[in-house]
C-alpha cells in the first residue's frame, strides 16, 4: 500500500471515530437534567405537606368582656368593652362622671388604670355616699344628721337630699356645698357666701331654715 492510500485510510477512519463522538453526544442524557427533575419533585412534596398559614388566632386578652358600671355616672348599666381595657374605659363608656359624682371619693377609691375582669362591677361614690355609709346602723339611722339641735339644716353635716330641699338650692350648689364642706366646714352661712359656695340671694332663702358652724 502506497503512503498516500495509508493516509486517505487514516482519515478516513478518524472521521469514523468523530461521527461515533457526536452522536454520542447528541444521544446521551444531558447531566444535570435528572437531579432538576429531583428537586422539583421533592419541592412539590414540601409544598404539599406544608400547611397553608391561617389568620392569627386573636389572643387571650383581646376577647371582649362585660362589665356592670354604677353610682355616679352619667348612664350606669351593663357595658361591653374590648379586653385589656381599664376602668377609665369602664367610665368613658359609661357616659362619664355624672352630677351627682363624688370626684374627691372616686380619686381615692378607684384605680382608673386597673384592667377590668369579666363580670367586675365598678361603683363611682356619689355625693353623700360616705353619710349613707355612716348611717347604716338602723339605730343611728333613725336619728336627724342635719347637726341642728333647733331644727335648722347644718350644712355642715346635712345629707346632699336635706341640702337640696332648701329653698334656692339645687343639685349644682348641693355638690359645691358637698365639695366645700370636705376641704374645711363652714363657719357660718356667711363663711358659705364669702367661698363663694352659695350667693346672697341664696343666703336670704335658707337663713330662716338653714344654720352652718
Amino acid at each position: 500500500m502506497s503512503r498516500s492510500d495509508r493516509i486517505m485510510v487514516a482519515a478516513g477512519g478518524g472521521a469514523i471515530v468523530l461521527a461515533f463522538a457526536a452522536a454520542w453526544i447528541l444521544l446521551a442524557p444531558v447531566e444535570g437534567d435528572a437531579s432538576d427533575d429531583e428537586l422539583t419533585a421533592a419541592g412539590a412534596g414540601l409544598a404539599l405537606a406544608t400547611p397553608v398559614s391561617s389568620p392569627t388566632a386573636s389572643a387571650p386578652g383581646s376577647a371582649s368582656l362585660v362589665v356592670d358600671v354604677q353610682g355616679g355616672v352619667a348612664e350606669p348599666g351593663v357595658r361591653e368593652l374590648p379586653g385589656g381595657s381599664r376602668v377609665a374605659d369602664a367610665i368613658a363608656a359609661a357616659g362619664g362622671y355624672g352630677a351627682d359624682a363624688d370626684l374627691a371619693a372616686a380619686a381615692t377609691a378607684i384605680n382608673l388604670a386597673q384592667r377590668l375582669q369579666d363580670g367586675e362591677q365598678i361603683r363611682v361614690p356619689r355625693i353623700g355616699d360616705a353619710q349613707v355609709a355612716a348611717a347604716g346602723d338602723p339605730a343611728t339611722s333613725a336619728a336627724p344628721v342635719t347637726g341642728g339641735g333647733d331644727g335648722l339644716v347644718d350644712l355642715n353635716t346635712a345629707t346632699p337630699e336635706e341640702l337640696e330641699a332648701l329653698p334656692g338650692i339645687g343639685p349644682v350648689t348641693v355638690q359645691k356645698i358637698v365639695a366645700a364642706r370636705q376641704e374645711q366646714p363652714f363657719a357660718s352661712l356667711e363663711d358659705a357666701v364669702q367661698r363663694g359656695v352659695i350667693n346672697r340671694g341664696q343666703l336670704e332663702d335658707i337663713q330662716a331654715v338653714a344654720t352652718a358652724g
